[in-house]
This record gives structure tokens, sequence and C-alpha cells, in this order.
């Protein structure tokens, strides 16, 4: 079943002072989607290096975030099928894996801000910056 996939970025800004930016995130994530352990971890480390957060409130905020997502899982196929999109679209290794999450999820949109905006992969999946159009 085709979905949308969240990068790390577009969660963070449920955190974020730029309220509509917040909103947008909220609505999104409100209406499901599918992260991967990647995106977990990497919040786990913002959370904690940048917002100062304890390990508690870092804990609900992963709580919150997978009550509505799916959760896929990083595994030696999401590794491969990364380093060989990476070589292929000279992505980073990091967002390559995101990449690859989401196709191995079977998502045919991957929020992102960070990434180009309708940038298509595999012929698969889509890259939206949900920040600068409408999804």
């Amino acid at each position: 079943m085709p979905g949308r996939f969240f990068d790390t970025n577009i969660l963070l800004y449920l955190l974020s002072d730029d309220h509509t930016k917040a909103d947008i995130a909220e609505g999104l994530l409100r209406g499901g989607g599918t992260v991967s352990v990647q995106v977990l971890n990497e919040i786990a480390t913002v959370t904690q290096r940048k917002f100062r957060m304890s390990w508690a409130q870092t804990d609900e905020f992963l709580l919150m975030i997978r009550e509505f997502v799916t959760v896929e899982p990083l595994t030696y196929e999401t590794h491969d099928l990364g380093i060989a999109l990476a070589r292929k679209h000279a992505l980073s290794v990091y967002d390559a894996m995101i990449v690859a999450a989401g196709l191995l999820a079977g998502c045919d949109i991957l929020l992102s801000e960070d990434m180009q905006d309708g940038f298509r992969v595999a012929d698969r999946i889509t890259i939206r910056n949900p920040f600068a159009a409408q999804i």
C-alpha cells in the first residue's frame, strides 16, 4: 500500500518555534505514515544534543510519534539498497538509507525538507517538501 515516509527533519518541526511548520508537521503525522529506526535514532540524538531534553521527555516524544507511524526496521537489505542508491544518485549515505527504507516499506512519497523536492527515485518514490508544496 503506497504511503508517506517521514524524514527526521519533518518530525523535528513538532518541537519548533516555527508554528506554521509545526502545524503542518503535526497534521501530516496525524495522517499516519512510516519512519525507519534510523529516523527514531536521529530524533533521539537531536532531542538530547540540540534541544537538551531529558530522557523522559525524549522517550515521551518518541512514543507519541510511534503512535501514528509504522516503523521500518534497519536491515542488511536496507543497508545494501541504501549504498546502491547513494552510489547511483550521489546521495549522502544517511539520506540514501532514508530513501531505501521508504522504498522497502512500499511508500510512494518521502517527506523531507533537506532533499530535492520532486526528485523521483527508482521510479517508485518521490521526495516532497511539505513546506514548499501541497501534498
